[in-house]
């Protein structure tokens, strides 16, 4: 069988604990046969390279600054992503980045402001991706609309744009795949509460899909409440053939093509 790709993972909580050695290994054991780990703000940028440096190519990386990361200090923070990519081994994607409004302040007037601040950092590092050429990873909590809304008002590539961990319906996704861009699916599509999001799967079709797990969020069923990790991306998959339909090798091979493709990954 085919190896399946975890797009979309966080690794530095397993690398700090010194656990990524046991990670590996129950993922390689899964039929995981590469994971992306996605920077989310300045501290772990320099560790994900070095987990890239000592693991690849089974790990490639991402860097960015997420919603929920974006402080008083974004300027700041950006200013260092841009001298990060000046030097050393060069991430696959700008992000996570994008908008989130459900850990906004309760203060009406602080969540206005906060949520402006998050939309100016988003603008910022789309620029970054474009003058990187580099594919954009986007966090869309609440706020998918807002973000189409940026993403189309700076005139990125849709087809190197995708909403990760997507929790919205058919609707939704039928939108971003018309614009040329994707979804990318979590354990979520495994919740006996998210019929929507299954629909939005089965809409958007295999032609452009990716797995990921978020790790260690997000665990699937039957490990639901857990810490989720790699190798926890085979009930996700199961879960994910079943709705299409399919052999799980044929999606494990159409899935891992999908992300090699966008993220830039060689063989």
């Amino acid at each position: 069988m085919g190896g399946w790709i975890d797009s979309h993972a966080h690794l530095e909580s397993f690398a700090r604990k010194g656990e990524l050695d046991g990670v590996f290994a129950r993922a390689r054991g899964a039929g995981v046969e590469r994971i992306i780990t996605v920077g989310t703000a300045p501290g772990d940028w320099d560790l994900y390279r070095e987990i890239c440096d000592g693991f690849a190519p089974y790990v490639a990386f991402t860097a960015g600054l997420h919603p929920c990361s974006v402080e008083n200090d974004w300027e700041e923070a950006l200013e260092a992503l841009r001298r990060f990519l000046k030097g050393g081994r060069r991430p696959s994607a700008i992000g996570e980045t994008g908008l989130d409004r459900f850990h906004l302040p309760k203060d009406e007037e602080a969540a206005g402001v906060r949520f402006a601040m998050q939309e100016t950092a988003f603008r910022a590092q789309i620029e970054i991706a474009q003058g990187c050429d580099l594919p954009l990873v986007v966090h869309s909590r609440g706020a998918f609309r807002d973000c189409v809304r940026v993403i189309d008002d700076a005139g990125f590539d849709w087809s190197r744009v995708v909403f990760h961990c997507f929790a919205d319906g058919p609707e939704e996704v039928t939108e971003l795949n018309r614009r040329g861009g994707r979804a990318s699916f979590t354990g979520i599509v495994t919740y006996k509460c998210a019929e929507a999001v299954r629909e939005a799967m089965r809409e958007q079709g295999t032609g452009c899909l990716m797995l990921e797990t978020d790790a260690p969020y997000l665990a699937p069923v039957p490990m639901r409440g857990k810490r989720n990790e790699p190798a926890l991306l085979s009930h996700t998959a199961a879960c994910a053939a079943r709705i299409f339909g399919i052999e799980e090798t044929e999606l494990a091979e159409t899935t891992s093509a999908n992300a090699k493709r966008f993220f830039g990954l060689e063989d």
